[in-house]
């Protein structure tokens, strides 16, 4: 698989995962359970936004953090491009390269966020929806933009039946966390190589090893010796 065919598919996943997010900053209001129900109630869209890793995880609750962890994220997209063009010089199947596209194609996608959407939108809150304004007039500073979270699916929504230890009478919800296409695609990835990681490194060994098929020399009629 060549490189810029991964290329391509880490281009179009960020193409779709900010037309998504663009589009719920600016039509939705912040924290509005199942503003639209998608498939019902177990598939909904809820617009969040954090300001730290996938699924709203956070390394430091301090603007510091938010910069460390934004630059950590440059450094590790900038990294991955070349990671992964070393890959596709190496031979690996196309499983694994498809996988690493994803995870860098879904960094690159939630940096963006960071990075920009401080400065291009206004804040979002209960009462009024983001709006696209001019570099600089946005709600924060360059690498303090907030990540966009959207996709909500629980499954089950209930509560703990009350004779359970500790948890009894409490909600009961999964899945819970509030993710974007930029987690999708990273969880996708990595779940995928880890259960499939024996049979592309296999992969991965046979196409190198094996190298170009050798083809048979044809008959040149010589004439043997009287």
């Amino acid at each position: 698989m060549k490189y810029k065919h991964l290329l391509l598919i880490v281009f179009l996943i960020l193409v779709l995962d900010q037309i998504i997010k663009i589009y719920v900053k600016t039509h939705f209001l912040i924290g509005d359970p199942g503003a639209v129900h998608v498939a019902g109630k177990w598939f909904q869209l809820c617009f969040i936004e954090n300001e730290g890793m996938a699924f709203g995880m956070t390394i430091m609750d301090s603007p510091l953090g938010k910069v460390i962890l934004t630059l950590f994220r440059l450094i590790a997209v900038g990294f991955g491009f070349f990671w992964v063009k070393n890959l596709v010089k190496k031979g690996y199947s196309k499983g694994l390269l498809i996988c690493a596209a994803l995870i860098l194609a879904g960094a690159a996608g939630n940096l963006i966020d960071s990075m920009f959407y401080g400065l291009i939108f206004t804040e979002s809150d209960f009462m009024q929806m983001g709006r696209l304004v001019a570099p600089g007039k946005g709600y924060g500073s360059f690498l303090h933009g907030k990540v966009v979270d959207m996709f909500y699916f629980p499954l089950i929504d209930t509560f703990w039946p009350k004779w359970v230890p500790v948890f009894g009478g409490r909600p009961l919800r999964f899945f819970e966390p509030i993710f974007n296409l930029a987690d999708a695609a990273i969880s996708v990835g990595v779940i995928t190589l880890l259960l499939f990681q024996k049979k592309f490194l296999a992969q991965s060994r046979k196409t190198v090893t094996t190298g170009p098929s050798q083809q048979p020399q044809p008959l040149t009629g010589d004439k043997t010796d009287q």
